[in-house]
């Protein structure tokens, strides 16, 4: 396989001098992990104490990671990525209270996107999460197979009734859906509700999307059994497939409680699951569409070696690589460059709502073995290009 990813010239086309230059510096900082904790303290305090923080906020690390405060601010953005081929998802990365007003306003906020997405090619995509439609522990009593009492029962029908809202309008613009993976303790009650969703609107091809979080051993089995049921019943299964984002938590709790825990032993086994659920989906791509949200350079080249196998289009609309704004772009413009349909997760909102999400990529670069270095690395190299040939 070609080795793709190595292009800098490509991969920060976009971007200018000045832009790249801020990008060198944000992961130098993000490179000193007691940089980083020094960081989100100061800026946790800042925001607290309402001090005038957010144009330094917005000059740095959110607009590096963030396309807008709004949708229509994200647009510049957005359209600059598709003149190079990249898509975007609109992600509205604000965390709610856990109320009804919260999840009613999540709701308007998802349908606005899936409306602005129907509108523009460069938005293939729309997402949510189940927590933002609903109380977490609402999820986790179904999950332990708990009987609700009438008023929990009502509060689920609601949620229902949003997760369909949404479903319905994705299906009726042809614009597919990501529902986010959170933890496994509410992710059972999650994945079934998903599953109504895409049986009822999943008839003719992949509009609902659940994610696959692979740091769990049981994904795989998981994704296996619900492949027999869609047969059985004639629906197509979409999914994103990712590590996961909850591997401490996860753990602490398994820990704590005393049961074995659902993550993989390493990291290793972490990638051969991975690579287990795109070797299936591949092999059954007739019934399914592939959501690869991956940073890894291993596990994009092994997407493309089995399309290829496969006989697939690259620009096939059942598989898309998707990275998140702001990170691995030497993927994102490269697989682009070559014709394979790609999609940057773009995370929006006010800044100061946005600050937790930030703060977590902050913290998540830092813990990520390699990552930082590796966006360091690919950095200078274009730095160093340019200097010696121009732009």
């Amino acid at each position: 396989m070609e080795k793709l990813f190595d292009n800098t010239e490509t991969a920060f086309a976009l971007k200018t001098d000045t832009e790249l230059d801020r990008a060198y510096f944000l992961f130098k900082m993000i490179a000193n992990e007691p940089l980083v904790r020094i960081g989100t303290a100061v800026t946790n305090f800042a925001i607290k104490a309402h001090l005038p923080v957010e144009g330094l906020i917005r000059a740095t690390v959110f607009d590096h990671f963030c396309g807008g405060v709004n949708e229509q601010d994200c647009l510049p953005v957005v359209d600059k990525m598709f003149t190079k081929g990249v898509a975007s998802v609109l992600d509205y990365s604000v965390e709610g209270k856990e109320d009804e007003d919260q999840f009613d306003a999540a709701l308007a906020m998802t349908l606005r996107t899936i409306d602005f997405a129907i509108a523009r090619e460069a938005i293939p995509f729309a997402v949510f999460k189940p927590t933002g439609f609903g109380r977490f522990e609402l999820y986790e009593k179904l999950g332990r197979k708990e009987s609700l009492t009438p008023d929990e029962q009502a509060e689920w029908n609601r949620v229902i009734e949003r997760f369909d809202r949404v479903c319905s309008a994705a299906h009726q613009g042809n614009v597919m859906l990501l529902i986010d993976g959170e933890e496994s303790w509410m992710q059972d009650a999650a994945d079934d509700l998903v599953e109504q969703m895409m049986r009822k609107y999943n008839k003719e091809k992949a509009v609902v999307f659940n994610t696959l979080q692979l740091y769990r051993h049981d994904r795989v089995p998981y994704l296996k059994e619900l492949h027999e049921r869609a047969k059985a019943d004639g629906f197509h299964i979409g999914m994103k497939l990712v590590r996961g984002a909850y591997m401490e938590k996860e753990n602490k709790r398994a820990e704590e409680l005393g049961y074995p825990t659902p993550i993989c032993k390493d990291k290793a086994a972490t990638d051969a699951n991975f690579d287990a659920a795109v070797h299936y989906m591949m092999e059954h791509l007739e019934h399914m569409a592939i959501f690869a949200g991956t940073h890894n350079e291993s596990s994009s080249y092994r997407l493309m070696q089995l399309m290829d196998e496969h006989g697939i289009a690259k620009n096939d609309t059942r598989v898309y690589f998707g990275q998140l704004y702001g990170m691995s772009d030497n993927i994102s413009y490269n697989l682009a460059a070559h014709g394979y349909n790609v999609a940057k997760y773009l995370p929006f909102g006010p800044v100061r709502d946005v600050m937790p999400y930030l703060i977590r990529r902050a913290e998540e670069n830092t813990s990520v073995a390699g990552q930082t270095s590796r966006e360091l690395n690919l950095l200078k190299k274009e730095r160093d290009r340019r200097k010696t040939v121009g732009r």
